[in-house]
């Protein structure tokens, strides 16, 4: 039996506790068409942004520090929501996504505007069709941990694509 959602969240939810706001990736989790979508396409934005912005401070390493400081705040947040919205991996809740196309971004930036293309293509790709063994993961772990787990799997096989395409077709 599906559950009820007691609450659609909308701007007043976003802005009615701060892990809200974080979990449902600062409003582009409010997207009424394809909010994981949207969620991924403002990581991708802020990240190539804030890079751009202030690159001494936006590289690599401190994107890593960002993506394990960020799914670690993800799994409490993302609980916390999903509970206020009696819908434990609502779609709304697009920190997952926004944490995971991060991560892919750390390994195929710099790139060109094509490159980050076909990750955010390869990322969707499997964070929406979730194959297994992202699906396994996903039924079988549940909470904030399992919200967040699943993409960053999708994240792991979005990698391994381009490590396979690398390997294959690019000659060095």
């Amino acid at each position: 039996m599906d559950t009820v959602r007691e609450n659609v969240p909308d701007k007043r939810f976003l802005l009615s506790h701060p892990w809200h706001f974080i979990s449902l990736g600062f409003g582009s989790g409010l997207s009424p068409v394809m909010p994981g979508t949207a969620g991924t396409l403002f990581a991708w934005i802020s990240y190539d942004l804030l890079t751009w912005l202030a690159p001494g401070i936006f590289n690599p390493i401190t994107w890593g520090i960002i993506c394990v400081a960020g799914f670690l705040i993800g799994i409490r947040t993302c609980q916390f929501t999903g509970i206020a919205l009696n819908s434990p991996d609502d779609g709304s809740m697009v920190w997952d996504e926004i944490i995971a196309f991060w991560l892919v971004l750390i390994f195929v930036t710099p790139g060109s505007f094509l490159t980050e293309f076909l990750a955010f293509i390869v990322f969707r790709f499997f964070d929406m069709l979730k194959p297994p063994p992202i699906r396994f993961f996903d039924q079988r772990i549940k909470g904030g941990f399992g919200v967040m787990l699943d993409d960053i799997i999708a994240a792991f096989f979005t990698l391994l694509v381009f490590a396979l395409w690398k390997t294959c077709f690019m000659t060095t």
